[in-house]
């Protein structure tokens, strides 16, 4: 994202100008802000209303066949919505950057509690405690859809969060990645529990997601997207990954934006 010149200490209006781009791309006029910004809530819009419908069959499905993955992966769901929520509220508001260190929490959080829930029901059921997992077609064919629906929505918002330099948009479109690993190891434990009888597969299977689930909140609190500096770091400070680089545009090309000599004396 692009940073105020006082948050970087950088020359103040009336001085050398210097901007700030990301990746070797110039930096992004008001115009390209606002269409990315757009973006960004379709995505987030179509991300609540798949994960709503997929929720509602999951956790259903899953009580049904007494399958602890299958109600992790809706409330995974639930989670996921409550992420997508908190970016639409940070990009409903008139200056986006100023909330993001609340979305990330948000986020955060919300993948830290579907971790602990998930692990408590499968050591609940890996101890005999509840059911064993019953097959569940409706269970298999929801994960497959997943597995080809949630990468889309997920590459289309974080090249949009990667190039606004947002990091609770691309920490969301983790999150919506999550899903698609999250679906496969669904789909894993279900095939291995109907096919083979396995019951024990679908146990595992959830706290796989609970490992990951807790492995991206870490990530989501840090603010480790592999993204664009946050407010308030300062120019020339590693960001912790180099899918991003910070340039000057207009005085040269280096590495990293750094005060001009007026500043430095």
């Amino acid at each position: 994202m692009l940073l105020m010149a006082d948050e970087l200490g950088l020359p103040a209006v009336g001085q050398p100008s210097m901007s700030l781009s990301f990746a070797g791309r110039p930096a992004l006029s008001v115009a390209r802000r606002e269409l990315l910004q757009r973006r960004i809530r379709w995505f987030v819009a179509a991300t609540i209303t798949y994960n709503v419908i997929e929720a509602v069959i999951a956790i259903s499905e899953g009580t049904r066949a007494s399958s602890v993955a299958l109600i992790g992966f809706g409330l995974d769901s639930v989670i996921e919505v409550s992420s997508a929520a908190a970016v639409a509220w940070q990009f409903a508001g008139s200056d986006p950057e100023r909330r993001e260190k609340v979305a990330l929490r948000i986020i955060a959080f919300s993948f830290f509690a579907l971790a602990v829930y998930v692990s408590v029901d499968s050591l609940r059921s890996l101890l005999g405690v509840g059911g064993e997992a019953r097959h569940s077609s409706i269970g298999i064919a929801l994960a497959a859809v997943s597995l080809l629906i949630m990468p889309l929505l997920s590459w289309a918002e974080r090249r949009a969060g990667r190039e606004l330099g947002s990091l609770s948009a691309v920490a969301d479109s983790k999150q919506t990645l999550l899903c698609t690993y999250l679906s496969a190891v669904l789909l894993i434990g279900l095939l291995l529990n109907s096919l083979l009888g396995w019951s024990w597969a679908d146990p595992i299977a959830a706290l796989v997601i609970a490992a990951i689930a807790v492995r991206e909140g870490i990530n989501a609190w840090k603010g480790d997207t592999c993204c664009a500096p946050s407010i308030g770091q300062r120019a020339g400070e590693p960001t912790g990954c180099d899918c991003c680089s910070t340039e000057v545009t207009g005085q040269g090309a280096t590495p990293r934006a750094t005060p001009d000599a007026s500043q430095s004396a």
